[in-house]
C-alpha cells in the first residue's frame, strides 16, 4: 500500500514511517524471543512491539485523514488488521505472563 496507493511525496515520508514501524513490530518480538529465559524481558519487548503497532496505526490514520490514502476500503481493512494484531499481542503478553520462566539471572 505504501508504494502503490500514496502520492509520491508520501511514499518517502509517512509511507516510509509506516514501513519502519511495521518492521519494528516484528523485529522487537524476535528480539524479545531471544530473551525468553527471562519473562520480564520478554514482556518488555512485547510491550515495545505494541507501541510500534500503535505507531503504525497512527501513521495510517494520518494518511487517511489528510487524504493521501483515499481508498477507504483499503484503509479500513489495514486498520482492522493492525488493531487485531495489537489485541493478539496483548493476549500473547498475558500468556507469557502466566508461564513459568526464569525471572532472575541467578537461575
Amino acid at each position: 500500500m505504501t508504494m502503490t496507493e500514496l502520492p509520491k511525496f508520501e511514499m518517502y515520508e509517512e509511507g516510509s514511517q509506516i514501513r519502519r514501524s511495521r518492521k519494528s513490530v516484528k523485529s522487537t518480538i524476535v528480539e524479545g524471543y531471544g530473551c525468553q529465559r527471562y519473562k520480564q524481558d520478554v514482556i518488555k519487548f512485547l510491550t515495545y512491539a505494541i507501541g510500534s503497532n500503535y505507531e503504525t496505526l497512527d501513521h495510517l490514520e494520518t494518511l487517511y485523514e489528510t487524504g493521501s490514502l483515499a481508498n477507504q476500503d483499503l484503509y479500513n481493512a489495514i486498520k482492522e488488521e493492525v488493531i487485531l494484531l495489537g489485541k493478539k499481542r496483548n493476549l500473547f503478553i498475558q500468556s507469557v505472563d502466566g508461564q513459568h520462566l526464569t525471572t532472575t539471572s541467578n537461575q
